[in-house]
């Protein structure tokens, strides 16, 4: 059943960019002429998902989360991808993902699980990507081999299977027994290098500012005592049910927010929820405490994509794709780290995709033998190097901390040497360190 409830128009209208999904800028991969794509490495959020949280006393959102390609939001490709998962035992995978469902099966959505709704998006994701990097710069070869592609995913089935969704997307029909899944235990994608004791407390610190705004908004609090009061529960035990998630998931699948004998949630009350929100975001830029947090946060991911790139350019046998699936809580910090305040917290299937890109070799003077130009390119290899950041589809590189001064009409990509030094010392200056083991164990002051 549609609501028919009106509210603000600049409310409403951040409200359904929530619940649009993060397909719709489609420019990835567009570059300078002559110069080539050395490799991608892509982190996503999962897709839409049933919520994690239920309201007290209300009943649950009404969502069947089979798979069926007669039903919207569809794809063509969803039939064969249902198919195409039912063979996923001839992949290798660590053992944590290899008992994970491929697909959503539940004709009632388990808390958390992924709908058809969050497996169309990253079909949708993957055919985009496919579009630009592997039908028109060949990223991947045809005959593609296991060590070319690299995947990695939480432990969590909504992320599993959104990047097999996205994978499908990006090589249909992919050989099973070239693939290998494997599994990141931290949500943060810290890997080996996760103990960084001042980063927690940053969080700490986070979390009581957070919680000291909405304390202090006397909207928000009559709004959630209205609300407790509907459903007949203590505010504080609505608070923790946190209700906007099981809200916003009504919103997005079009049905009515949950009713009682003594009333129903209404869409103002959603929207002042969704204003705090949007305040919390603004404060927290200027506060600059979940900068110091994000910046330790997302350290381990970005040195890693860093090394990766290098190898890449230095000729080695590597990853010339990588996907990670991952959660907001892994993006969002990621975003800041970078410096893209601008940005918008990371919806249902956001992507976020890092470029290695190298310029056409120099002319040569007559009579000597050029220099290979392909992956490695002897001690070219680290030469003529550039990195592009896309953020759902949008370009988003001068935006960054590391290269919003380049001068782009020089260098139309951003030199690869700018990532590197911002990965591996510049991101240190705000925490008044010079390496994140220093900044890991000692606060600055």
């Amino acid at each position: 059943m549609k609501m028919n409830v009106k509210v603000p128009a600049e409310t409403l209208e951040v409200v359904m960019k929530a619940a649009r999904g993060s397909w719709f800028n489609e420019r990835p991969g567009h570059s300078p002429a002559g110069y080539k794509l050395l490799s991608v490495q892509v982190m996503i959020r999962h897709g839409d998902r049933y919520p994690l949280y239920a309201i007290p006393k209300t009943k649950r959102p009404t969502i069947d989360c089979t798979l069926v390609p007669s039903r919207r939001p569809s794809h063509p490709q969803l039939a064969a991808f249902i198919s195409h998962m039912t063979h996923a035992g001839r992949g290798r995978w660590d053992s944590v993902l290899g008992s994970l469902p491929r697909f959503p099966t539940h004709h009632a959505c388990e808390m958390g699980e992924l709908t058809q709704t969050g497996i169309v998006q990253h079909l949708r994701n993957g055919e985009i990507l496919r579009t630009v990097y592997i039908k028109r710069h060949k990223l991947l070869p045809p005959d593609w081999s296991s060590w070319q592609l690299y995947v990695e995913s939480t432990g969590k089935s909504r992320t599993l299977q959104s990047g097999l969704a996205l994978l499908y997307g990006l090589l249909p029909e992919f050989d099973w027994t070239k693939l290998v899944v494997r599994h990141q235990w931290s949500t943060l994608f810290c890997g080996s290098s996760c103990d960084c004791p001042i980063r927690n407390q940053y969080l700490e610190e986070e979390q009581r500012r957070q919680y000291k705004l909405r304390v202090a908004d006397t909207l928000l609090d009559r709004t959630y005592v209205d609300m407790a009061r509907t459903v007949g529960v203590p505010t504080r035990q609505l608070r923790a049910a946190n209700p906007i998630d099981s809200l916003l998931c009504h919103f997005c699948h079009n049905l009515t927010f949950p009713c009682t004998p003594q009333g129903c949630l209404t869409m103002e009350q959603f929207a002042v929820i969704k204003r705090q929100q949007m305040e919390d975001e603004r404060d927290r830029q200027q506060r600059g405490l979940y900068l110091r947090y994000a910046l330790l946060a997302a350290h381990p991911f970005l040195n890693r994509t860093a090394a990766r790139m290098l190898r890449v350019a230095d000729g080695r046998q590597e990853e010339l794709f990588a996907l990670f699936s991952a959660h907001d809580v892994t993006m969002a910090p990621l975003l800041s780290a970078l410096g893209l305040t601008r940005a918008r917290f990371p919806r249902f299937a956001a992507r976020l995709a890092f470029e290695l890109w190298r310029s056409p070799p120099p002319p040569m003077p007559w009579g000597n033998k050029a220099m290979g130009w392909g992956r490695g390119g002897g001690e070219r290899g680290r030469d003529g190097l550039y990195v592009r950041i896309l953020y759902n589809g949008e370009d988003v590189t001068f935006q960054t901390a590391f290269c919003q001064n380049h001068d782009r009409h020089s260098e139309p990509l951003c030199p690869f040497r700018n990532f590197l030094s911002y990965v591996q010392r510049d991101m240190f200056n705000v925490l008044n360190a010079t390496s994140y083991h220093e900044a890991c164990h000692r606060r600055a002051v």
